[in-house]
């Protein structure tokens, strides 16, 4: 049974049918998926979401999705892990790391588009396509090869390697773009309204972010069915804070968790940090700028959500803050080495971003802070390249290890 009731604009409040639109006609904001929130509280309860599957379908009533087998890689309930170490390092009491560097194809973009390719078939697509940093590529690739679906993959030319390799092997249509992401986001728009495609985060894009919501539903039911005082996620085109957002709100509407003033706050990267910007000058809109940073998959420079985000930090009295390229590098190995957990450059600025709010005391004591690792650090080890420690063969002898390796290491 689907409790989807409708679209609804962002901004003016107009519904729609449920159909791959994305954009208000009548004011051009914003669509999103619009719920039964009363029929959900009567009917979904915890110990029914428990008996669902250990993937972040255990969830469908508060998805978009109507079909009774979506495509399912076996996303989602990814580990929510208590970071003692890194907690003790940066002074805060009881920190959790979301790790989602462990679903199918290594990112989080596994739930947005589990949701959306599900939804292509519904809706009698045959051909699916993204625009991408790199994170999406792979899952679009992925999901539409397991739906059997044609698939065209629009990247910057200048990706990480590993992102390209990552996405290539599925087999779709991979077409490297001269240009930045924004340049490559604006290519695929022309390519949507011609040839009426199934782009999963352009016409798509209100059933697309929906699965960004089960970060949030897995939070709480990790948390023992509570939300957490503090979040941290980082911010691209900021449609990942503003889901997570909605997701605790859903949960406290339907009855499944208690309310709580959660505050949020966002991470991006010195090189492309349009949101920060605004935030830090009290502006309300965001102004566009052209990326130049080593987290690429944060390397949207004119986010589609930018506004939303911002609203949704200063509503609940979050901050905002950025960090450039060495501070990323540094927040990369900081997390690998407390807790043992490798990601790629954006779970790099989440971590130096929160290092950053730790030292500036925005965290109070003993709440729980909750920071989202989105993406695994093999995705992007060229980032690395140079800073780690040069590993020098020695002969296959007792002395030598002795004299080269414990000498220097006792």
């Amino acid at each position: 049974m689907s409790y989807v009731r409708q679209l609804k604009c962002r901004e003016c409040g107009e519904t729609f049918p449920l159909e791959p639109i994305s954009i208000c006609e009548y004011c051009f904001g914003p669509l999103e998926v619009d719920y039964d929130y009363a029929a959900i509280r009567s009917s979904v309860t915890r110990e029914g979401i428990a008996a669902g599957p250990k993937t972040m379908w255990r969830y469908r009533d508060l998805l978009p999705v109507e079909s009774e087998q979506p495509v399912d890689l076996g996303t989602g309930f990814t580990p929510l892990l208590r970071a003692d170490n890194l907690g003790r390092r940066l002074g805060i009491d009881h920190l959790y790391l979301k790790n989602d560097s462990v679903n199918p194809t290594f990112s989080f973009k596994d739930r947005v588009v589990s949701v959306s390719v599900s939804k292509a078939l519904e809706f009698g697509f045959r051909t699916v396509a993204c625009a991408s940093t790199g994170n999406l590529s792979a899952s679009v690739a992925a999901h539409a090869a397991k739906a059997g679906l044609e698939c065209y993959i629009f990247i910057p030319a200048d990706l990480e390697h590993s992102k390209i390799v990552g996405t290539a092997v599925y087999g779709p249509n991979l077409v490297a773009v001269e240009g930045n992401y924004d340049e490559v986001n604006r290519l695929s728009s022309e390519v949507a309204d011609k040839y009426g495609w199934a782009f999963v985060n352009i016409n798509l894009r209100p059933f697309y972010s929906e699965g960004s919501k089960t970060l949030a539903f897995e939070t709480a039911e990790q948390l023992g069915w509570r939300l957490p005082d503090h979040v941290v996620a980082p911010m691209a085109g900021g449609s990942v804070l503003t889901k997570i957002w909605k997701g605790f709100r859903e949960l406290a509407a339907v009855g499944l968790v208690e309310p709580r003033d959660t505050r949020f706050s966002g991470a991006q990267a010195h090189g492309c940090s349009p949101i920060v910007t605004a935030y830090k000058a009290g502006a309300e809109n965001i102004t566009p700028v052209k990326p130049r940073t080593i987290a690429k998959s944060l390397a949207i420079g004119n986010p589609a959500d930018g506004y939303y985000a911002l609203r949704t930090i200063r509503n609940t009295g979050g901050a905002a803050e950025e960090v450039n390229d060495a501070e990323i590098v540094e927040g990369i190995k900081l997390l690998a080495s407390t807790e043992g957990i490798f990601t790629e450059t954006a779970g790099g600025v989440t971590v130096a971003v929160l290092t950053k709010l730790a030292a500036a005391g925005r965290f109070r004591p003993q709440e729980t802070v909750v920071a989202y690792i989105t993406g695994n650090g093999l995705k992007t080890v060229e980032a690395l390249e140079g800073h780690l420690p040069e590993v020098r063969p020695i002969p296959p002898t007792l002395s030598s290890f002795e004299g080269q390796i414990l000498k220097h290491t006792a």
